[in-house]
């Protein structure tokens, strides 16, 4: 495998730790702050964070493209932040990791439609597992607990899809670094989260040890380190192979939730998480060289 192929699966494996146990984090923050706060307060200091970066790499601090910057802060980080959050003051963390993470399917989606991205025969069949997976997951047979929740949670994941689609035609133009994007993206988007809170009017912060440590642990690594990792991967692989791969941060947070919040899985949602597995080793398996 290419060396830079190579550090993006690496720079996957530790995004997928961070981002998997931060749905613990988020959920637990919520009971010191309003979900549009807490949100606002992490990313404003998480792009604090990035641009101290890339002042201390020398990179130049001009922004990328304005407009579409803009769109992708104001889809991948309001919209997705904003509606996730939500949905985990009253959805479980893991259920909610789940249903945000149908990013990859719409991901698949609208890269297809709008950047000819089309997905082989391989891809396909691993998004049908993986669909049948969540399927498994979310029992909609038994409904999918607080609607509400649910809805919040897979519109956070179209907002991400659209982010991820639109910073890959970023990166098509050239001459844009991972770093530069993401701080300039998380900028806009921040300035949108600091909106939508001043409009909610919700409580004030209650600064107890355990909400700083979550403050500090978003702000340096789920909104800073973490997207750095995220855009360059994004950059690196495929989209449909790096959205699909992500499928494995949710499945992580489901072992978190069951292991620190009591949130076990029953038979199904377990037969789920093992379909989902599969699709991505579906997704991840190296095609074999045609004879010649």
């Amino acid at each position: 495998m290419p060396r830079p192929a190579s550090r993006a699966w690496l720079a996957l494996v530790v995004l997928a730790l961070i981002w998997s146990y931060n749905w613990i984090v988020m959920k637990q923050a919520m009971a010191y702050s309003g979900p549009f706060s807490f949100s606002a307060l992490r990313y404003l200091l998480g792009t604090l964070v990035l641009f101290i970066l890339l002042a201390a790499r020398g990179e130049s601090l001009r922004p990328p493209p304005l407009l579409l910057t803009a769109a992708i802060g104001l889809a991948q980080t309001t919209g997705f932040q904003a509606f996730v959050q939500w949905a985990l003051v009253d959805g479980g963390a893991g259920r909610t990791a789940l249903l945000a993470y149908t990013m990859p399917f719409w991901t698949v989606l609208l890269a297809w439609w709008l950047l000819a991205d089309r997905p082989s025969a391989r891809h396909g069949a691993g998004i049908a597992v993986a669909a049948a997976g969540l399927v498994l997951v979310l029992e909609p047979w038994h409904g999918l607990g607080t609607a509400q929740s649910a809805w919040l949670a897979i519109g956070g994941g179209l907002f991400w899809a659209i982010g991820v689609v639109l910073s890959k035609r970023l990166f098509a133009r050239g001459g844009v670094s991972a770093l530069s994007l993401t701080a300039w993206q998380m900028a806009f988007g921040s300035a949108g989260l600091v909106v939508v809170a001043l409009l909610a009017d919700e409580r004030s912060y209650d600064w107890t040890g355990y909400f700083v440590a979550a403050v500090a642990y978003n702000a340096v690594l789920a909104s800073g380190l973490a997207w750095v990792l995220w855009s360059y991967i994004v950059e690196r692989l495929p989209t449909h192979v790096a959205g699909m791969t992500s499928l494995v941060i949710p499945v992580l947070g489901i072992g978190f939730a069951w292991w620190l919040l009591g949130e076990r899985p029953d038979a199904a949602e377990a037969a789920g998480i093992v379909l989902i597995c599969l699709a991505l080793a579906i997704v991840n398996r190296r095609p074999q060289p045609q004879p010649r």
